[in-house]
């Protein structure tokens, strides 16, 4: 223990070096995600341990406030693994219990290392978990505060069933959780939306038009805000816009409703969305790796995620 002690000290020190050095933070946030360190980041793994420990660093270096004294919510998955959701709190300007919230959520967990091979799980899904601190970052760097506050969730156990996004609103739905500027329970009641993150680095299947610079959004047609998300891409990336799954409605509905983290919150009644570039031939195998990724298109997708984030607040 001491030993992955010391390790993990190590590699916080490099990656706070490289922080404050590399522009590309989502280049090398990526790459450590990914490397064999992280052993493929499974659940209840010293990987996915280490993976975890190093995002409540990033939640904490952005200035993220954790809730009831800890970035990290445990629990047991349904293989029995104890998995850890990380949580952090960018408070928004409505106080007291009238505070209202949006969940911005990404699953960090892969599949590991199975008989000495790595599965690095670069698109799926370090690349949400980078937009993800991303705009966390974008958010506490502007200083911007909406009227809502916003809920940072890197959720375990997406592998087990999405345990991780289902313990969020159990606790939530129980009031288990405080808001450390306010000291108010968060109550499910108080949540107005929830934006998952979840394969947004690959460019290997675009949609029909065949464009590289391509981005599907999943949602409600009611409300899913997607006229927001029309009229920012026109004046902004002009990318190829879809908002069903490369047009299948069977497979629309299952990737939107029943096989992503935004299933947890549905289910309670919370508007939500799911970004996607979609499955790739690289996925869930040893070679989704960092070469995979096309940062130049992932950079575009993330600047159009967070300006229809910043219309929600």
């Amino acid at each position: 223990m001491r030993h992955f002690i010391n390790i993990l000290a190590a590699v916080l020190l490099t990656c706070a070096t490289l922080s404050a050095q590399d522009g590309d933070k989502a280049g090398w946030r990526l790459r450590f995600l990914t490397d064999r360190l992280c052993e493929g980041r499974a659940t209840g793994t010293r990987g996915g341990v280490l993976a975890g420990m190093w995002i409540a660093e990033e939640f904490a270096r952005i200035g993220l406030q954790p809730l009831d004294s800890s970035y990290f919510h445990g629990f047991t998955a349904t293989s029995g693994e104890t998995g850890r959701n990380i949580v952090g709190l960018a408070g928004g300007s409505e106080k007291g219990s009238r505070r209202r919230y949006i969940v911005v959520g990404a699953h960090y967990d892969h599949i590991g290392t199975l008989g000495g091979t790595l599965y690095p799980g670069a698109d799926s899904n370090a690349s949400g978990v980078v937009s993800l601190l991303d705009i966390a970052d974008r958010l506490r760097s502007a200083g911007r505060k909406g009227f809502h506050s916003v809920l940072f969730v890197a959720f375990d156990a997406k592998l087990h069933g999405m345990a991780g996004s289902k313990e969020m609103v159990r606790l939530l739905r129980e009031g288990a959780l405080k808001d450390p500027e306010t000291g108010q329970r968060i109550l499910l009641r108080n949540v107005d939306f929830m934006i998952n993150i979840d394969q947004v680095g690959s460019t290997a299947e675009p949609l029909a038009s065949g464009r590289k610079d391509y981005l599907m959004m999943l949602s409600d047609e009611r409300t899913g805000r997607r006229q927001t998300l029309i009229a920012l891409n026109s004046a902004g990336p002009r990318m190829d816009i879809s908002f069903s799954y490369y047009g299948s409605r069977d497979f629309t509905d299952v990737f939107f409703r029943k096989a992503a983290d935004q299933k947890a919150f549905l289910d309670a009644g919370i508007p939500s969305v799911m970004f996607t570039s979609g499955i790739t031939m690289y996925n869930n195998k040893p070679t989704d790796t960092a070469e995979v990724i096309d940062f130049p298109i992932l950079r575009k997708r993330i600047n159009l995620i967070y300006s229809y984030f910043e219309r929600l607040l």
